[in-house]
């Protein structure tokens, strides 16, 4: 199926209305009807102002890059990416289109399993 991939970049700590932004993200699309996302960690990461952050020993400061990820139609990824402005949240973000699929018996996502032959129903 077509797709759009929307990546939203942040720091781990950054908060929003009383929540970390990447699980306010996820919160939001969801109630928005939008159907999967994840938040991915970095290991280390620099952005637009050059600064290293990485966890270490020394350094456990919350600072390390998060991605809140969204696979979804255009339509979708415009609807989140309109929420973002409107809150006034500044993000870097990043789309492009994709392909995706699932593996299984049903071979899309959503679509209900089909049961194993002689398994019961």
């Amino acid at each position: 199926m077509k797709a759009t991939v929307l990546r939203l970049y942040m720091h781990e700590s950054r908060r929003y209305r009383g929540m970390l932004l990447y699980e306010w993200l996820l919160e939001h699309a969801r109630k928005l009807g939008v159907h999967g996302g994840s938040a991915f960690r970095a290991i280390a990461g620099y952005g637009r102002h050059g600064v290293l952050h990485e966890q270490n020993y020394f350094e456990l400061s919350g600072e390390l890059p998060v991605v809140a990820e969204f696979i979804v139609s255009e339509s979708d990824a415009e609807r989140i990416l309109a929420l973002v402005r409107k809150e006034s949240i500044d993000l870097v973000y990043a789309t492009w289109p994709a392909e995706y699929s699932a593996t299984g018996a049903s071979g899309a996502p959503g679509a209900p399993a089909t049961p194993a032959a002689g398994a019961p129903v």
